[in-house]
């Protein structure tokens, strides 16, 4: 059942125009992103999405991307126009002190070395060209997904128009580097960080000072998880079916999963995968799976409902990554009932309960993810099991809708001392 929530009809203050930036959107791989602006579109919000890049035609794989795509305000492209830079640049001039203060701070926060000076460069041109569009747009509120170069653009881009902005922290490519990615400056100057998991915000913690503790929030990404209630369809795959939903990189790592797969062939003929994505290492593994034969299947990018179709008609998801943030495939799977087996790393054990909804191995383990293959090929039973307590978990936790509801509370200004902010309704709950 949809989630009951209202702000419109409750909130007298007028809710803030927000601009959501992020690398590259609508990016197949992104689809929360999308389903987070609906929903808070559905809130009430107008949300402006910017994206520093235009996706390529092939990565608008769904009527949701495309639609998107022409909503969108590309940066890089807008950049193209001489009109745009010579707008963006006049808006600039015309503001000496934000133009200082945007400089030292730029200077303060770029990498070292001629090739960081010549990347903050270019962030800081396309920061002029937001902050431009952003004035002209109204907007009152920025908030960018992934903080590594979006999140430059976007920290200049505040500081040069004087408009707040926010974050969510995913990890772990930001967390890999974080002075390259300046996460301490961008925790002080934004206004509240909303941290997909415990594990995220723990690593922010570590990386600021306590000062700053109280802004970090707790906001999952989410699914909605009525969509993955259709049954499985006629046209099955014969024998017990396991898919992995993402990119075909190498920190996914799908090379072990093949390994582990091809050991429990030799005990199970009858096992079959289908690798639902694409990525600069598919050639590699497509080299890798050939003497698996058609026991393994590459479907490249799928739409939203191409990947319901095949978590539907798959019997597990396997998600074999050497680093994560808490991610929404393995929400997807779970709301679809389908058990999951994933690696033990960052947030997903927050998700996933060993045993109960799913099992955990350790990354880079590939005689651990046979046996749990294997474990739940031989249990019909177990995998009904978890399926089921994947899907309570997922509608208690991780709808999108009542997530989108608690970033409103903090965009309206009404997060208070919560950890996890109450999804925005009447302000007497607040």
């Amino acid at each position: 059942m949809p989630v009951p929530i209202s702000v419109s009809s409750h909130v007298s203050d007028p809710l803030p125009r927000i601009a959501y930036v992020t690398a590259l959107y609508p990016a197949a791989s992104h689809t929360f992103i999308l389903r987070e602006v609906t929903a808070l579109r559905d809130l009430g919000f107008e949300v402006l999405p910017c994206s520093v890049r235009r996706p390529d035609e092939s990565m608008l794989i769904g009527p949701e991307e495309r639609a998107a795509a022409a909503d969108t305000f590309f940066i890089v492209p807008a950049g193209k126009s001489p009109g745009a830079v010579l707008g963006a640049l006049g808006a600039t001039l015309a503001a000496p002190g934000r133009l200082g203060r945007t400089l030292a701070l730029s200077w303060r926060t770029a990498q070292p070395g001629l090739k960081g000076g010549l990347k903050q460069l270019a962030y800081l041109a396309e920061a002029m060209l937001l902050a431009r569009h952003l004035r002209h747009r109204g907007v009152q509120q920025i908030h960018c997904h992934f903080v590594t170069a979006p999140g430059h653009v976007t920290l200049l881009a505040s500081e040069l128009s004087g408009i707040p902005f926010s974050f969510t922290m995913h990890g772990p490519s930001e967390l890999f580097e974080p002075e390259t990615w300046q996460l301490a400056a961008k925790t002080e100057k934004a206004t509240f960080v909303a941290c997909i998991s415990h594990f995220a915000r723990s690593q922010m913690m570590y990386l600021s000072g306590p000062a700053h503790w109280a802004k970090m929030k707790i906001v999952h990404c989410g699914v909605i998880p009525e969509r993955y209630d259709a049954p499985a369809p006629e046209a099955r795959q014969e024998g017990v079916a396991f898919v992995f939903v993402g990119r075909l990189t190498a920190i996914k790592g799908v090379g072990v999963l093949l390994e582990a797969f091809r050991r429990a062939l030799e005990t199970r003929p009858d096992l079959r995968l289908t690798l639902v994505g694409d990525g600069d290492d598919r050639a590699r593994l497509e080299r890798l799976a050939a003497p698996l034969g058609g026991a393994v299947r590459f479907t490249g990018y799928q739409s939203q409902a191409g990947v319901a179709e095949n978590l539907a008609r798959a019997d597990a998801l396997v998600l074999p990554s050497f680093a994560e943030g808490l991610p929404v495939v393995l929400m997807e799977a779970l709301a679809s009932a389908r058990p999951v087996i994933a690696t033990r790393v960052a947030g997903v054990s927050e998700l996933v309960e060993d045993g109960v909804n799913g099992l955990t191995v350790h990354a880079g383990d590939a005689e651990g993810l046979a046996e749990a293959l294997l474990r739940l090929a031989g249990d019909p039973e177990l995998r009904a099991r978890m399926g089921e307590a994947g899907r309570r978990k997922v509608r208690a936790e991780f709808d999108v809708r009542r997530e989108a509801a608690r970033l409103a509370t903090l965009f309206a200004g009404r997060g208070g001392d919560a950890l996890r902010p109450l999804p925005l309704s009447d302000p007497k709950e607040h």
